[in-house]
């Protein structure tokens, strides 16, 4: 008898591939049609300098292929999950009700730090696009995109503590760490620092493979946790990514930009905060395994910095983030994305046994 937890979990994340695959044409037209992506070349780093390393090695990528690609995954996201209620609420007393995974407990947070990322990252895309050839547009600074992403995630975490009367996150051998009021705080420097590692988003296919295995990972422990709703909601994310994967392995049809990478990176923190004393488990103490790559992605632009402070203006690696550096030394571009493809997968599978094993062992 086929297990209707398991089906619940596959059959979403299936749907959303599926529907995502179905939609990319139409959006992929769209971006086509009204060329949006960047006028003009060139990048600059945070302190606004010219980045000349990094423009030679993708002044033939910066033009031509259009921003906005997240688009693909938040749309086939909320497109399955309103299916699948639609569904569910034709025939209320029917086996379509327990694929239902729209519940107030468990997705509708995450679903709802999604849309806002969503929403905040494509108007930053929109702003990057509008220039013109002589005019290099910009998005929103750094300084602005993180004060946004510091109120998303305070006003979470204050939801966390207040209605959820969450204070506390877990800790090896059925310890845990109480926040009390500093919870908010920090959830928000938790949000801040993923969304931080959002810059692997830098070579074809890289930040996709990536946010695939992270979503995978917590999608496994939410099921182990009996958290089936925000399994399912995590596995239609794999499925809306690996969607948009298809587009994106080189040559990218189009990029994830900010409308994909702030969605992802803010919905990825909630499910870890989920996952975590909310679900009796340790989505938290796990996060940096799971997004090892992204805490290492965002190490090496804070060591650049301040080696470049420090040091009379001498840099660590050739240019920052890593996978950069690596480009810079003669790797290919896919070679580091395949690379990075398998660590983040292993990476996943030891976070995920991890959480399972500390669970487990308190039980």
């Amino acid at each position: 008898m086929i297990n209707a937890d398991l089906l619940k979990l596959f059959l979403p994340g299936t749907t959303a591939f599926i529907i995502g695959i179905l939609l990319t044409p139409f959006i992929s037209s769209y971006l086509y049609r009204h060329k949006l992506w960047k006028k003009k070349a060139g990048k600059v780093d945070f302190q606004g300098n010219d980045t000349p390393i990094f423009n030679s090695l993708h002044k033939d990528k910066e033009v031509g292929t259009p921003k906005m690609g997240g688009v693909v995954i938040w749309a086939s996201v909320f497109v399955t999950v309103a299916g699948f209620w639609f569904i569910a609420h034709l025939s209320p007393d029917s086996l379509a009700e327990r694929f239902n995974f729209l519940s107030r407990s468990q997705t509708f947070i995450p679903m709802a730090v999604l849309l806002l990322g969503a929403l905040v990252g494509l108007y930053d895309d929109y702003l990057d696009v509008s220039g013109s050839k002589d005019h290099k547009a910009g998005g929103l600074s750094l300084k602005k995109r993180l004060v946004v992403v510091a109120v998303i995630g305070l006003l979470c975490g204050l939801w966390f503590f207040v209605k959820l009367d969450i204070s506390t996150i877990g800790l090896p051998f059925g310890q845990s760490l109480p926040l009390g009021p500093f919870f908010p705080v920090f959830f928000m420097i938790v949000a801040m620092a993923v969304y931080a590692g959002g810059v692997i988003d830098g070579l074809d296919g890289l930040a996709g493979g990536i946010f695939a295995a992270a979503f995978t990972a917590y999608g496994g422990i939410a099921f182990f946790q009996h958290q089936y709703d925000l399994a399912a909601l995590c596995s239609v994310l794999v499925g809306a990514i690996l969607a948009f994967l298809w587009f994106n392995v080189p040559p990218a049809r189009f990029y994830m930009a900010e409308t994909g990478s702030m969605a992802l990176t803010l919905c990825l923190t909630t499910v870890a905060f989920m996952t975590d004393s909310l679900g009796h488990g340790y989505g938290i103490l796990v996060l940096p395994i799971i997004g090892f790559l992204l805490v290492v992605t965002v190490a090496s632009v804070i060591i650049q910095v301040i080696s470049k402070k420090m040091r009379g203006g001498k840099k660590i690696f050739l240019v920052a983030p890593l996978h950069h550096h690596f480009e810079a030394k003669g790797w290919p571009a896919a070679k580091v994305t395949m690379r990075y493809w398998i660590l983040a997968v292993v990476l996943a599978m030891l976070g995920m046994l991890l959480a399972v094993i500390q669970t487990t062992a308190i039980h």
